[in-house]
């Protein structure tokens, strides 16, 4: 690594540090011109801070925020980190089910959401839901002006990073959310290994078009921090207006998830076919693409850098670990298109068999990590037991291999979760949901292999006795009105007259629905459905 990556204490004084080293240089850019320095952040987010004091919000307070990607709600991250709270994001794609879940779990004291936004009534959902816990936490309505006060009146800040002030809800493979803990350093940590791996330099300009409300947000913008460049917000992805902008502000590296890698690749061949020369290169200012989330289909490398001219960086992180391995833009090719890189700066990584011995390089086990980038542990202590082993390991629930290059190739899970664009989806919240309908007697979801999604959603169907087969429209309608947010809802529907179960426990044998409707790994559209993004 050739950069110095800056270091500190706490969130607030790595803003306060990186604004001190590099104020005029350009942080945050958005699609609509807006600008916002490193020196100007920590001075609105102070600003901010005593405005949010001044609402009730003080040192402590646990507050949920449902924000899009967009310069403010880096801004309210950043002065809620000032003012020390417990910080609870919420992806902003989530809907009544999810959202209600998070906060039951969460308790919290204000809810912050951005009002109308996209012509969906945040604030309208939030009060529904606040209505239902006691005591209801304050919605705070932020829409195009956020709350600003005088810095004067502010407490000192906070001046350890070692303390829990912030928790990521994930599904996981239960249907309630589990809540992984954070402390500025356990995300800074991250941050920091993300920098280091893929030597980024005050020269680069990077962007952040996923959600910044996922647990890739801090990573992101913390790397952002630690090595000293700005990036582009992209609120709503559209492929062809980011590449659009991409290319006009001088985006060097860009990415998200396989998904992500995809649509790039997808505006390439459209813009080659355009121009008629393969040559020209869709952003001349690219260097390099990274994410994780999917697993990465070994052939897509080959066709980014043969395609768009650049290098494909893949890594591998959880909500419980921002980050626990990524590759580098030093790697060879081989090492970036079938593995996830070396373990980042902060993360130790050992492969654990089947019979709990430590396996030697190339054999397979579980992933399990240590360090100071790994969660603190989940709000309900009785999950910890199981999530970390008597050594302090934590158990990610993958299966992978060490190779003798130390690089890190994933083969795997143990854990019944489903990854969709990188997301987290619950095959047993969905089976709960499906199970609930007068014409299923019996339902098992599964994630079958897809090149667009990384995972496709399947759910297999056993009709109740002596009901219809259940129709792909009625389905979806099932789901929507569960309150489930579309990424969630089964791509694909198959009816059989029986799943497949073992003959002692009667327990669903799901290994071989995904051996049976792998092979053909259709999805079944609906016009309807609209946008699946």
């Amino acid at each position: 690594m050739s950069n110095e990556l800056l270091e500190a204490p706490t969130i607030w004084a790595l803003v306060r540090r990186r604004a001190e080293r590099s104020g005029d240089r350009v942080m945050l850019l958005d699609t609509a011109g807006r600008r916002m320095t490193f020196g100007e952040l920590a001075v609105e987010a102070e600003r901010v801070a005593a405005g949010l004091l001044a609402l009730g919000i003080k040192p402590g307070t646990t507050v949920t925020w449902q924000l899009p990607t967009r310069i403010d709600s880096v801004v309210v991250s950043i002065a809620l980190a000032r003012l020390g709270v417990v910080q609870n994001p919420v992806l902003h794609l989530y809907r009544e089910r999810e959202v209600g879940a998070v906060l039951r779990a969460s308790r919290p004291a204000f809810f912050i959401v951005p009002g109308v936004w996209r012509d969906r009534d945040f604030a309208g959902m939030a009060k529904t839901l606040v209505a239902e816990l006691d005591p209801a936490p304050v919605v705070l309505e932020f829409g195009d002006e956020l709350p600003v006060g005088d810095p004067a009146q502010l407490p000192p800040p906070p001046a350890s990073g070692t303390e829990m002030r912030w928790v990521y809800y994930t599904s996981g493979t239960t249907s309630e959310p589990k809540g992984a803990q954070h402390s500025d350093q356990t995300l800074m940590a991250g941050g920091r290994g993300l920098a280091a791996a893929l030597d980024m330099s005050p020269d680069d300009l990077g962007s952040i078009a996923f959600p910044y409300s996922h647990i890739a947000g801090p990573d992101y913008l913390l790397m952002m921090l630690s090595a000293g460049f700005g990036a582009v917000l992209v609120e709503a992805f559209v492929p062809a207006d980011a590449v659009a902008a991409y290319r006009e502000l001088g985006v060097t590296m860009c990415g998200g998830s396989t998904a992500f890698y995809q649509m790039f690749l997808a505006e390439q061949r459209r813009y080659s076919q355009e121009t008629g020369s393969p040559d020209t290169k869709v952003i001349p200012s690219l260097r390099i693409i990274s994410g994780g989330g999917a697993a990465k289909p070994v052939e897509l490398f080959y066709d980014v850098q043969r395609e768009m001219g650049v290098r494909l960086v893949h890594g591998y992180g959880m909500t419980e670990i921002p980050m626990i391995a990524m590759g580098s833009p030093h790697d060879t090719d081989e090492q970036l298109a079938t593995t996830e890189g070396k373990p980042v700066l902060g993360a130790e990584v050992r492969i654990v068999k089947e019979d709990g011995s430590v396996a030697g390089p190339d054999e397979e086990g579980e992933v399990r990590v240590r360090g100071p980038v790994v969660t603190l542990g989940y709000t309900d202590p009785a999950v910890n037991a199981e999530a970390f082993d008597s050594d302090g390991w934590f158990r990610t629930g993958d299966l992978g291999v060490l190779r003798d290059d130390g690089h890190l190739r994933l083969t795997g899970r143990l854990k019944d979760v489903i990854i969709r664009k990188g997301e987290n989806i619950s095959a047993r919240e969905l089976e709960e949901v499906l199970f609930a309908h007068p014409k299923v007697g019996d339902v098992a979801v599964v994630g079958l292999p897809d090149a667009d999604r990384g995972e496709m959603v399947c759910a297999v169907v056993e009709p109740a006795e002596g009901a219809d087969a259940l129709t792909f429209g009625e389905m979806v309608a099932w789901c929507a009105d569960a309150g489930l947010m579309r990424q969630k809802i089964p791509e694909r529907l198959e009816v059989v007259e029986r799943l497949p179960r073992n003959e002692t426990l009667n327990k669903v044998l799901k290994y071989m629905l995904r051996e049976q409707f792998s092979s053909d790994s259709r999805s079944a559209p609906d016009p309807a459905r609209g946008d699946r993004g």
